[in-house]
């Protein structure tokens, strides 16, 4: 069976480091064709060396004129030399990003861009009729209602071709983190209508059980400790105020086709059980295994198919005791505002994304203190308000806007 070419927008990520060790593991089933950084054109070039990789991208437009540009661009094509008929590329900028999308000879596009940003990248996958092996959470938060109807016309297309599993869902869009994916596996071969619940798992971050006056002078060190997950700063940060949760469970509501009623969080701090499915027949499935997202990353790329285990299995002779509990979303106020968001829906989800982005970013500045993000995002939403997703530009737009507001709002609530 030929290779699945893939294309990783994030490379020098968290979840991007761990698709390319994924690939390392399996490179007789997987070959990357491209690669894009925001900025660590030096870690991009060690990759390009690594894995033969001939189209390159740096996102950051303030990079074009670096000599390490030049660098890359005779790097790719001494390793285009090799591959006969092939030509290297390598682009600066968002679009430079796209480029790599549009690539002919791609079969998986890994959007691991972080934030906002990655949207277009998810529609523009999809639009090219290419599976999507999303870590992007923003693409389904902000943009739901234009992505899942072009990941429905891929799945068509897909069976049409014979691209498809017999059975099963088709596999436009694949997500990759722990939960969705868990319940991805969960429902396979299930009847959606005898769903009554999605049990979305949180390991509760590192201040699990504290009170809000607790929380008043945390510092961005301490929310950065996350006592589970190795992630990026913007996600540890989500994580701690339980945002993350929030919006996983927008995106659940949009990969599932799940009312919000019918998605509940549970705190689950062995992160052994990476999320649940409850039936109508009062039946539970869960989905356990190691806390490694090398596991949902490579079941992402391999569907429908299951490879040898990128990581040691869960002994679960050592596994202990599992313990749940109810998230406190009166201390951690992002969780009930995300779910109130994505009830409201339109483009109030893109409100309360874009306002979370800024605070974060001011918090981890030292500029607004923690309690201050969910304010800053609340604020925004009571601000902003919520009309019906048209377009990809208009979300952009509301996105522009509410990063103005909240930067705002940041300036006059200052830490002292």
């Amino acid at each position: 069976m030929a290779k699945r070419r893939i294309v990783v927008l994030g490379s020098t990520g968290s979840i991007g480091t761990q698709t390319l060790d994924v690939v390392r593991q399996h490179s007789d089933q997987l070959e990357v064709v491209g690669l894009a950084v925001h900025s660590r054109i030096d870690t991009l070039l060690a990759q390009a060396r690594e894995f033969d990789v001939c189209h390159l991208a740096v996102g950051d437009e303030a990079l074009a004129n670096d000599p390490r540009i030049d660098e890359a661009r005779q790097l790719t094509a001494r390793l285009a030399a090799s591959h006969s008929g092939d030509e290297g590329t390598v682009g600066v900028g968002p679009a430079a990003v796209l480029d790599l999308v549009r690539l002919p000879d791609v079969d998986v596009v890994v959007n691991a861009l972080v934030g906002a940003a990655g949207l277009r990248a998810s529609y523009e996958t999809l639009a090219q009729g290419k599976v999507l092996a999303l870590a992007n959470k923003e693409s389904l938060v902000v943009g739901g209602d234009l992505i899942m109807p072009l990941a429905a016309q891929v799945d068509e297309a897909r069976r049409a071709a014979g691209l498809a599993p017999a059975t099963g869902p088709a596999g436009a869009l694949m997500p990759i983190d722990s939960e969705h994916g868990a319940i991805y596996q969960c429902l396979l071969g299930e009847n959606p209508r005898e769903v009554s619940k999605l049990w979305v798992t949180a390991s509760g971050g590192p201040f699990r059980g504290k009170t809000r006056d607790e929380l008043r002078h945390i510092t961005p060190a301490q929310a950065l400790a996350h006592p589970t997950w190795n992630m990026g700063a913007k996600i540890s940060i989500d994580s701690s105020t339980l945002m993350n949760k929030g919006l996983e469970v927008i995106e659940a509501h949009h990969l599932f086709a799940m009312p919000y009623d019918k998605i509940e969080v549970v705190v689950q701090p062995q992160s052994a059980i990476h999320s649940m499915v409850e039936f109508t027949d009062g039946s539970v499935k869960a989905h356990l295994g190691t806390t490694d997202m090398r596991i949902p990353i490579q079941f992402a790329l391999s569907y429908p198919d299951r490879w040898e285990a990128p990581v040691a299995p869960l002994d679960f002779r050592t596994l202990g005791t599992l313990e749940f509990a109810a998230p406190d979303t009166h201390t951690f106020r992002c969780l009930a505002l995300a779910r109130e968001a994505g009830r409201q829906g339109g483009t109030l989800p893109c409100v309360m994304n874009a306002a979370n982005e800024v605070a974060v970013a001011e918090f981890l500045a030292g500029s607004i203190s923690y309690l201050d993000i969910a304010a800053c995002v609340e604020a925004a939403m009571e601000a902003q308000g919520s009309e019906p997703v048209e377009s990809l530009e208009q979300l952009e737009e509301v996105d522009a806007r509410t990063r103005v507001f909240a930067r705002a709002w940041c300036g006059t609530h200052p830490l002292l």
